[in-house]
């Protein structure tokens, strides 16, 4: 059973075509013997329909946080531009090193330079691995601190120690007083 997330004549961003539209109509499927929709298609006259999880109302574009729903960063194997397959045996994956793409476009995010992936060829997949697993990690995080503040009585000492470290966490990510101009 699905419910309607944005209405008709809302601004949203369109996330797959990176522009902002205006949604035209909400398109509910139904399904016989159903009393609601089982999904919500919108169209925003973009020439297909879009689900929701493509779609963002411009408060939810301005927030900070990171949801694993539309965050999905992934790891890419890009082809070595300075050195041969040959040249990299001993690398984990010879020819290629990883960029994660933490964007909707394969352009988008993080990179490693030559030189660093061919000093540690190991730590720099590890690396990429942990940066693309870390929304869902801040989402994991954020739910163990809020379990042991609204249950602090049933859980055991360590286990609030954990919350506690995991709150101290994501409030230092979250903390805009740290972040460059």
């Amino acid at each position: 059973m699905a419910k309607a997330q944005f209405h008709k004549n809302q601004r949203v961003y369109v996330r797959p075509v990176g522009t902002w539209a205006v949604i035209e109509r909400v398109v509910p499927q139904w399904v016989k013997d159903m009393d609601e929709p089982l999904r919500i298609h919108y169209d925003v006259g973009l020439g297909r329909d879009f689900a929701a999880k493509e779609l963002e109302t411009e408060e939810v574009a301005t927030l900070s946080h990171l949801d694993p729903q539309m965050e999905e960063w992934h790891v890419v194997r890009v082809a070595n531009k300075w050195r041969s397959a040959e040249e990299c045996a001993g690398h984990p994956v010879p020819g290629t090193h990883p960029v994660v793409v933490t964007g909707s476009h394969e352009g988008g995010g993080w990179r490693v330079p030559g030189v660093e992936y061919d000093m540690t060829p190991e730590r720099v997949e590890l690396q990429a691995k942990v940066i693309a697993a870390a929304p869902k990690m801040m989402v994991l995080l954020n739910r163990l601190a809020d379990y042991a503040r609204h249950n602090p009585e049933n859980l055991p000492d360590d286990v609030m120690t954990l919350a506690g470290d995991a709150d101290a966490i994501v409030s230092s990510i979250m903390n805009t007083k740290d972040t460059p101009n």
